[in-house]
């Protein structure tokens, strides 16, 4: 039987309408979220995601603002916005879009953002809450699989994860998320042996390796050898030239009891909970306002 989908769309409107409500109680209140995204130089694909991450904090309510320091910005130069924008009590959330230009020391750019503010949770001190099971912000992409998992009723507990990529952002904090989840989590990587026979034990299998990954394939061998045959895809290479494609082959879904989709499965979780750590960090900033605000 061919795998269901885990619909990473529905759940995304799901959660932004949940996050919409927190928005408009706190801002009631006097005490709307703010979200400041700082994006440098041109990048097009950066561009891309931050028109997508301001979009969404319009569409919930967030109040948003870009900042967009040249090309040749300093270290320095970072670290004074980034220091301006811990100290405005009306920013709850810093979000610093990757890649910096290589002039830029982008961990010391990193640990700059106050903690409490650091809605990507790349900060050693929100990495350091997540491992030892403390109240913290927590990568979105992570973050957004463990929404899709159990918003979609798939059990955690007790199960075998399998977490294919190592990377501080995706694979260190889904593995700890799952085991946080009380699964049996191993982490498969570039060097592990056997890694085909790894992947195949698991009962959940997290792929973040970065092969394919979220690319677009638009040379046509390449098309043909993954999804010859797929009239939708085919019929969106001949339009289009190019396909999103996800770390997964489309062949794994006659062996899998539910696949997320590409594109439409985990990708719109990731900004869905930008949104609720915006909304998180705001209630645990403003802690003491929210809870006479509760007793309203």
């Amino acid at each position: 039987m061919p795998a269901s989908i885990l619909d990473g769309n529905k759940i995304a409107s799901e959660i932004r309408s949940e996050v919409a409500a927190e928005v408009k109680a706190l801002s009631a209140a006097g005490m709307r979220p703010g979200l400041a995204v700082v994006l440098v130089g041109r990048n097009p694909a950066s561009e891309v995601y931050v028109r997508g991450k301001v979009k969404s904090s319009e569409e919930v309510g967030i109040y948003s603002e870009k900042h967009t320091p040249s090309e040749d910005v300093t270290t320095l130069e970072l670290l004074d916005l980034i220091a301006d924008l811990n100290r405005r009590d009306e920013i709850d959330g810093i979000l610093i879009q990757l890649p910096l230009p290589p002039q830029v020391d982008s961990k010391k750019v990193l640990r700059a953002v106050d903690p409490a503010k650091d809605v990507d949770g790349f900060h050693p001190m929100n990495v350091g809450f997540l491992s030892t099971q403390r109240p913290g912000l927590v990568p979105c992409t992570p973050a957004g699989i463990m929404e899709l998992l159990e918003r979609s009723k798939i059990k955690t507990a007790g199960q075998e994860a399998v977490v294919v990529g190592r990377s501080d952002i995706v694979g260190k904090p889904m593995a700890m998320l799952l085991l946080n989840a009380n699964a049996t989590v191993t982490v498969g990587h570039s060097k592990t042996r056997d890694l085909p026979g790894v992947c195949r034990r698991a009962d959940i299998l997290v792929a973040a390796i970065g092969r394919a990954g979220m690319n677009r394939v638009t040379d046509p061998r390449e098309f043909a050898r993954l999804y010859a045959g797929n009239a939708k895809r085919e019929e969106t290479f001949r339009s289009k030239g190019s396909v999103l494609v996800g770390d997964v082959h489309s062949e794994v879904a006659e062996v899998a009891g539910a696949i997320t989709p590409v594109p439409g499965g985990v990708g719109p979780l990731t900004i869905a909970m930008l949104m609720s750590n915006t909304v998180k960090a705001a209630k645990m900033r403003r802690g003491s306002r929210v809870a006479e605000l509760s007793r309203v």
